[in-house]
């Protein structure tokens, strides 16, 4: 299991791209890269070419991404200038029958 988080530079996606991960049998990389698509947050209407290169690093770990069953914040801001969209992002091993989905409990 990978945990990333991505600051609004995203350096933690650019390192991804631009470095030769030789790493095997990943299971679950959970993630915050600060970016925020369409594709998997309804309430926000733009698309982010950032995504693009997102999943295509983890399609090259052989990981999709599993949306939540149920859609909730997950990180609220004491600051009032800092939005609560951050988004956490799932990819699960493509084709697990184990690894369908996932459930956030709060």
């Amino acid at each position: 299991m990978i945990n990333i988080y991505s600051n609004d530079n995203q350096l933690a996606l650019k390192y991804l791209k631009n470095t030769e991960a030789n790493i095997h049998n990943i299971l679950i990389v959970a993630s915050n890269f600060n970016i925020r698509d369409s594709d998997w947050n309804s309430s926000y209407s733009f698309y982010s070419s950032y995504s693009n290169i997102l999943f295509k690093i983890m399609n090259s770990f052989n990981l999709s991404l599993s949306l939540s069953i149920q859609q909730v914040l997950t990180q609220y801001s004491d600051n009032e200038n800092n939005s609560n969209l951050v988004i956490n992002l799932f990819f699960l091993q493509s084709n697990s029958t184990k690894l369908n989905n996932h459930k956030i409990y709060l």
